[in-house]
């Protein structure tokens, strides 16, 4: 027989994970950062990466990178896991907890790529659902949760791409309950009020397992690094199933960098929150419905206008923004990340333009 080899029968109609790569000047579609690295981060950056040996492995434990983690979070480097970005820290967990015979849980709308990556890891998922504000009851939360069994449940906190955070009260429920390992997505938790990683001394804390990124508040989206904060025994599992080497040293000299500049981390988000409660105040002005944001970014739906074509009215105005209006739960909708003023002032002006 020739030909080509089929894939796994279960990726057949399975399509990568990407947002749109148009060409525009204003790019408020993926959340990242409007603002570089802080001033000094580079020539800090090169520094440390001139004692990188690159004809040598790296560190494959990370030490140095995981010690800082563990400082800024007050808990034990043994309690820390990193890796290329936290999509790969999410693989490794459901490599580990999940797969064949195994189920997932998620509450619908929200993060895409925690579908994409149990499926492509071959585990079930199992739906469960938010109210007309996206928050999920927790009364319905907690039995959906202890009826299905499953050995993860994933709750992104704030919820991308809805915006708001999980209360505390929902999260204590669901952990008092999960068959499994709770696992709080917090990539956008430093705009929020509140961490699950405040609750890590609750009764059954450690099923719980947060994931977090340096993509965002860090402004590192280039670089590709994310870790977990969790008991020692989860920390050994996704080390059981990660790649040898799998975190370079440019990679981890990154992070250790960019953790001596704290201060001028948490500057930016303020910046961004103040920016995020203009644009907010503003779409409240023009025909559109959105929602309260905890994040980096604003959902909001077109009033009685197609939303794919606000959208591409936005692309001739080299204004980018994300299409969420085919995504289940989310009819009509688009999704803005919070820019720069100058950034949100030429989104504003040119949504108001294709609105009228």
């Amino acid at each position: 027989m020739s030909g080509p080899v089929p894939v796994r029968p279960d990726l057949v109609e399975l399509t990568g994970y990407h947002s749109a790569q148009v060409a525009a000047d204003v790019r408020l579609n993926t959340n990242e950062s409007p603002y570089p690295p802080p001033d000094g981060w580079a020539e800090a950056f090169a520094a440390e990466v001139a004692q990188v040996d690159p004809h040598r492995y790296p560190d494959r434990h990370a030490r140095a990178l995981r010690a800082g983690l563990a400082e800024l979070h007050g808990v034990g480097e043994d309690e820390i896991f990193c890796a290329n970005g936290s999509n790969e820290v999410l693989q490794c967990l459901l490599l580990a907890y999940g797969g064949p015979g195994r189920c997932a849980v998620m509450f619908e709308p929200t993060y895409a790529l925690h579908r994409y990556i149990s499926n492509i890891t071959g585990t079930p998922v199992v739906t469960g659902g938010r109210d007309e504000q996206f928050a999920i009851d927790p009364d319905e939360g907690a039995a959906f949760v202890a009826e299905s069994g499953a050995t993860i449940t994933f709750l992104c906190s704030p919820n991308n791409p809805t915006g708001n955070a999980e209360r505390p009260e929902v999260i204590e429920r669901l952990l008092a309950v999960a068959p499994g390992l709770l696992v709080l997505d917090e990539a956008y938790v430093q705009f929020a009020r509140s961490s699950a990683l405040a609750l890590r001394d609750l009764p059954r804390a450690e099923r719980l397992v947060v994931v977090r990124t340096f993509s965002k508040t860090w402004s590192l989206a280039a670089v590709r690094l994310g870790y977990l904060v969790a008991t020692p025994a989860v920390v050994e599992a996704c080390e059981r199933v990660s790649l040898p080497y799998h975190l370079s040293a440019y990679t981890q000299a990154a992070g250790i960098v960019a953790l001596r500049f704290r201060a001028e981390m948490e500057a930016r988000v303020a910046r961004i929150i103040e920016e995020r409660g203009r644009l907010q105040a503003a779409l409240a002005e023009l025909p559109v419905q959105s929602w309260p944001s905890d994040a980096n970014f604003v959902l909001f739906r077109p009033t009685g206008r197609d939303a794919r074509a606000v959208w591409s009215a936005l692309v001739k105005r080299s204004v980018l923004v994300r299409d969420c209006s085919s995504w289940d739960g989310l009819a009509g909708c688009l999704r803005v990340s919070v820019g720069t003023p100058e950034e949100n002032d030429r989104f504003l002006e040119s949504l108001e333009a294709c609105l009228t």
